[in-house]
């Protein structure tokens, strides 16, 4: 089945876009195809060098700038939404940090300051985006999806703080999924299994993660951009309308093997 008119003319808002591998970029160029209007943002001008030629190569008709931890920045981004469309359908919420020195090591060793930044620019991010965004979707429903990983259920080797920050993340898609959704906005997140991107090379030993998923995974390989972007696609559209507080994984089965 085609996906061409998929999302035609749906109002789409990505935060979290770094490069041409992520995942956030192969969810918009999904939902580009699929017939969606797009709006991107970038963090800082070593960022916007990336994402704006990226943008402007599928028409994005916004690419703003925004730190998701200055609450000035993310106003502004859903005024400027607002004014330019009079409202919003879709949101991508793609954005996760933690310092470096956190994400080796032993978890019990995370500083506080770390610990605090990791959960305000990982999970509290999509409570703000949310709250923003709710006024522009309350017309005619909408969705917001969020990126999760399976080190948010189980331990991950040097995935530390970043583990425990996606747990709050998948909780907090639970809270907005009941606040929200008698508006009709629908919360969801996507665990992907790893994929190679700019986030996921600041962890220590990835690589060979990559090797055990394809070699432990039911279906024997490791996921793409494009798996992560289907799912995205039906979580949005109308295909997806029953679904709501959900964590989708999307990971060739891996999560579902135990020894």
């Amino acid at each position: 089945m085609g996906t061409e008119n998929l999302l035609a003319g749906k109002r789409v808002l990505v935060f979290g876009v770094a490069n041409e591998r992520s995942i956030a970029w192969g969810i918009s160029q999904a939902m580009h195809a699929a017939g969606a209007r797009l709006a991107f943002t970038y963090l800082n001008e070593a960022l916007e060098r990336r994402v704006r030629p990226l943008a402007e190569g599928i028409g994005s008709e916004l690419i703003l700038p925004c730190d998701v931890t200055n609450e000035a920045q993310v106003r502004e981004v859903f005024r400027a939404v607002q004014e330019a469309w009079g409202g919003l359908d879709i949101l991508i919420h793609a954005v996760a940090f933690a310092n470096k020195e956190d994400l080796e090591g032993r978890f019990v060793d995370t500083s506080r300051d770390g610990y605090l930044k990791a959960i305000e620019i990982s999970a509290y991010s999509l409570v703000a985006l949310a709250r923003e965004a709710e006024p522009l979707m309350k017309e005619n429903g909408g969705s917001i999806i969020t990126l999760s990983y399976y080190g948010a259920e189980k331990v991950v080797p040097n995935y530390n703080v970043m583990g425990v920050a996606k747990a709050a993340l998948e909780a907090s898609v639970r809270y907005l999924a009941a606040d929200l959704g008698p508006s009709a906005i629908r919360v969801n997140a996507i665990s992907a299994g790893p994929i190679k991107t700019l986030a996921a090379s600041g962890i220590r030993g990835f690589r060979g993660m990559l090797g055990i998923a394809e070699e432990k995974a039911p279906l024997r390989r490791n996921v793409t951009q494009a798996d992560v972007a289907g799912a995205a696609l039906f979580l949005c559209s109308d295909l997806g309308a029953g679904v709501t507080g959900e964590t989708i994984y999307v990971d060739a089965g891996y999560n579902i093997m135990g020894m």
